[in-house]
């Protein structure tokens, strides 16, 4: 199996991991991809951007291991995982999934998958931005709920 992983400051390129999926094997029959993009209101109100501190190496060793366990639920061809650090202002992409298989099912399950464990299992650390001040982000119950059901 192919895999990608990349954590950066550079705005992410989306279709070009996307196009690596496609590339990867003449097998491919399914891309199934998704974008998280920072939204400009939390809870408590409206917030400017993020801050993403993290781990390196410790990082892209626990998004390897997702990348692995999705391997071993889902017969997949290639997997990348591309997440931002630093600053990232409303609009832009946080974090991009894309998975080929050679079914649909086995590609949109798998990117549902990475995404709920790296929510919860990858080492990031993120701040709200805001005019009122910044606040540190604590995981969500929602978030351990949707890995849960793994």
């Amino acid at each position: 199996m192919k895999v990608s992983i990349s954590v950066q400051q550079e705005l992410i390129d989306t279709a070009k991991f996307e196009r690596a999926m496609s590339d990867a094997s003449k097998k491919v029959g399914a891309v199934v991809s998704f974008s998280g993009l920072v939204r400009d209101f939390n809870d408590k109100g409206d917030i400017l951007g993020l801050e993403l501190e993290h781990y390196p190496g410790m990082t892209e060793k626990s998004l390897a291991s997702i990348i692995d366990q999705a391997s071993e639920r889902w017969d997949l061809i290639a997997a990348s995982v591309c997440h931002r650090v630093g600053k990232i202002w409303n609009g832009e992409v946080i974090v991009h999934v894309s998975v080929a298989s050679q079914h649909r099912k086995q590609a949109f399950e798998a990117c549902e998958f990475i995404m709920d464990y790296l929510k919860t299992d990858a080492p990031f650390w993120k701040k709200e931005l805001s005019k009122d001040g910044d606040v540190w982000v604590e995981t969500k119950a929602s978030d351990n709920d949707a890995r849960g059901r793994w």
